[in-house]
């Protein structure tokens, strides 16, 4: 089987042109044709993650995030980004991108698996795109009971696996419709308060991003990793269900460059 098979599948969900202009999803090294003999799902393309792909037999790295944003004029290994490139290519490792294209997307999609783990229900696109209602950034559910608003965090806390929820003041108000965006999501604010949503679920927010909810709703900030983390999982399932016997492998290794003194 071909490189190009692997692809196929992941470009159904998300085709490459639902991605953002700023955005470098695709193949990133190697070819489409060569032959696949194994694939490893991750976050982030780092130079440990290229060995753990070789030592496990695999030739095709599938991450989230684009190891290339900008265009490399040299490749001297001065940078990780580099490195993990000069990796790929000795080790004919081949990396592919799936990043906002997959963020994208409704169904099968990065926001979707955030909204299973925290069991929202009738979810549907948050800033919908070009007027297409299974397309574009964040999700918007609700939960089948309300809940109190510590409650809920703490049940975030557990649901996302994440060591620190920052979050604004409590509102002493009953959390039952969620808004949810894995990653930087600070820019979905107004699209989730025109929602009437309790809460918006995301990650990257500034200090002064906070004041900007204004008491109308809970901003709560997971972390990058931790709001993204599942969709590791979530490449996994969607080449398992076409490919369920081939040899495909889930990332070992925690590439989170944030830590946490607790």
């Amino acid at each position: 089987m071909q490189i190009q098979a692997i692809l196929e599948v992941l470009e159904t969900i998300a085709p490459p042109q639902l991605q953002e202009s700023y955005d470098n999803a695709g193949l990133i090294v190697g070819s489409p044709g060569d032959t696949v003999t194994g694939v490893l799902f991750c976050l982030d393309s780092t130079e440990a993650i290229i060995e753990e792909a070789v030592q496990k037999g695999c030739n095709l790295v599938v991450a989230h995030h684009p190891i290339v944003f900008k265009g490399l004029r040299r490749l001297n290994g001065k940078n990780y980004v580099e490195r993990t490139i000069i990796a790929a290519i000795r080790h004919k490792v081949a990396i592919y991108a799936i990043h906002t294209n997959l963020d994208n997307v409704h169904f099968r999609g990065v926001n979707e698996k955030i909204a299973q783990k925290l069991g929202l229900q009738e979810t549907r696109i948050l800033a919908p795109k070009n007027g297409l209602s299974d397309i574009g950034a964040g999700l918007i559910g609700t939960l089948a009971s309300p809940m109190e608003e510590h409650a809920f965090l703490v049940n975030l806390k557990t649901a996302l696996q994440t060591n620190c929820v920052r979050h604004t003041a409590l509102r002493n108000r009953p959390i039952q419709k969620v808004a949810v965006c894995g990653g930087a999501g600070s820019f979905l604010l107004p699209s989730a308060l025109l929602a009437g949503a309790d809460i918006l679920v995301t990650a990257d927010f500034k200090y002064h991003e906070f004041f900007d909810a204004e008491g109308q709703l809970i901003i709560a900030d997971v972390g990058h990793y931790e709001s993204e983390q599942f969709t590791i999982e979530l490449l996994f399932e969607l080449i398992h269900e076409k490919y369920p016997t081939f040899a495909l492998h889930c990332t070992e290794l925690n590439t989170n460059p944030v830590h946490y003194l607790l």
